[in-house]
């Protein structure tokens, strides 16, 4: 199936490594020319070079922080100066730190509020100038928490469902300027994020990360974790003109493992 992503521009953010890169990595597979963002430059000049040296979609890269206005909107307009006008918004967050309510001070709420939820309002309002003059796609990264809290991770529980808020809420608002806002929400993907907090939980129980992996496998039907690469395709796909009648979807990616309806 073509896509049609050639010639669209894709800001992705959070995509030195893990899920932003593996949705940046297929936007350029599939000719779109991406701008790849993190705080770690290092990381984001080996990503560069990695996705330039397929030969397809044109990329480049600006080191921003997210949690700072004037990193967004920099980053923002560097955007448009070096490939043109935004098409697409692929919003991604690294998430906050685990723990439980009373270990968690002001300070930490906020900082949570500011990475994994007003960066992604911060982003989307810098980038709807461009967004609606032609259309454009927005796709909100969250977790599989939207469905069913994660014990340990109060912090993202809260902001990762105000995220499912907000794209439902713009999904309507935008709709009339053919912008499609949907959240895609990852179960256990093989990530070092995830594999960080295996970690965790093998430290607080006294296990091996590996004891903690193979029972989180035994949660999910299909029985294994899944790869970057399948989460990345279904975000190809929301974005392109194949997914063109979907807005105010949250979709999870997550190997049959949230029971819920």
């Amino acid at each position: 199936m073509d896509l049609n992503l050639q010639g669209k521009v894709a800001l992705v953010v959070a995509s030195s490594q893990g899920l932003g890169k593996a949705v940046a990595t297929q936007l350029v597979k599939e000719g779109a020319s991406v701008m790849l963002t993190s705080r770690d430059e290092k990381n984001l000049q080996a990503a560069c070079e990695e996705l330039t040296s397929l030969g397809l979609g044109k990329v480049s890269y600006c080191p921003a922080d997210i949690t700072k206005v004037e990193d967004v909107q920099r980053l923002v307009q560097v955007t448009r100066d070096t490939l043109g006008k935004i098409d697409i918004l692929i919003n991604n967050a690294g998430g906050p730190p685990g723990g439980n309510f009373e270990q968690f001070s002001d300070e930490d709420w906020q900082k949570a509020f500011e990475l994994n939820l007003l960066s992604y309002i911060r982003m989307i309002r810098e980038v709807l100038p461009d967004l609606k003059k032609e259309g454009g796609r927005i796709i909100n990264i969250a977790s599989s928490s939207i469905k069913v809290p994660i014990p340990g991770l109060i912090l993202s529980n809260t902001f990762r469902t105000g995220i499912v808020g907000l794209s439902k809420s713009l999904a309507e608002e935008l709709a009339p300027y053919n912008i499609l806002v949907n959240t895609v929400a990852p179960g256990r993907i093989a990530t070092a994020r995830v594999a960080f907090l295996d970690e965790l939980k093998a430290k607080k129980l006294g296990v091996s990360r590996e004891d903690i992996e193979e029972q989180s496998k035994k949660t999910i039907p299909l029985g294994r974790y899944g790869a970057p690469e399948e989460f990345a395709n279904v975000v190809a796909f929301l974005v392109s003109d194949a997914g063109s009648y979907m807005t105010g979807s949250s979709l999870l990616v997550d190997g049959g493992m949230v029971k819920s309806i």
